[in-house]
């Protein structure tokens, strides 16, 4: 079977994410910022082939998916499988804040236990790596020989990662996971192949009253 090129987008930056908030499922929207990048990754793939354009149904991923689709004349699919992890109770919270009122929770967190699960309906690294996995390849088994644009979120992404090239859930972080970059990686029935990884040469000339939150 003909490997699916795969475009995968982190969303654009939130208010949230300038704060340093664990997002997770919350539906939180776009900054200033944020719609800016959204704006210029669809610039950036206007001239590329697209056969389809997925997001995650949450706000933040399925605005910048919009601005591609707007580019392209093409709709957004949502995908709920997109979503971010799921922090459970810690959602709405910063890391220090949970550290000072949980620190065994902070502590697994930190070292990145892979069965860990937050308290409150949180997903564990081995679910949203099962998760992630699945959800991937069923969407780019419908592409064969295509390209395909799909925008999720930070854990999302950083699950593709390692599911690309190899890493366990609980390795340190070694790559960057930058709102608005643009990833691309191979997928055939039998895994992801990485190709590029976190190119923001399209957000390299942000006017300076935009780089602000």
């Amino acid at each position: 079977m003909d490997p699916t090129r795969i475009v995968a987008i982190r969303h654009g930056e939130t208010s949230w994410n300038a704060d340093a908030r664990i997002q997770g499922q919350r539906d939180i929207g776009l900054n200033d910022r944020g719609r800016w990048q959204a704006a210029q990754v669809g610039l950036a793939l206007a001239d590329e082939p697209v056969a389809a354009i997925y997001a995650s149904d949450l706000s933040r991923a399925h605005a910048t998916a919009q601005a591609v689709a707007d580019a392209k004349g093409m709709p957004v699919v949502a995908h709920e499988g997109l979503r971010e992890r799921c922090f459970g109770m810690f959602e709405g919270m910063t890391f220090d804040e949970i550290h000072a009122s949980f620190p065994e929770h902070a502590l697994h967190w930190r070292k990145r236990v892979p069965e860990w699960v937050p308290p409150e309906g949180g997903e564990s690294l081995l679910q949203l790596r099962e998760r992630v996995q699945r959800t991937f390849h069923e969407i780019a088994a419908g592409h064969p020989g295509e390209q395909i644009v799909v925008v999720a979120h930070g854990g999302v992404l950083d699950a593709l990662y390692r599911l690309a090239t190899g890493q366990a859930v609980n390795s340190p972080r070694t790559w960057e996971l930058p709102n608005g970059a643009i990833n691309r990686l191979l997928r055939t029935p039998d895994g992801f192949t990485l190709v590029g990884w976190s190119d923001t040469h399209h957000l390299d000339h942000a006017p300076a009253d935009e780089r602000t939150a």
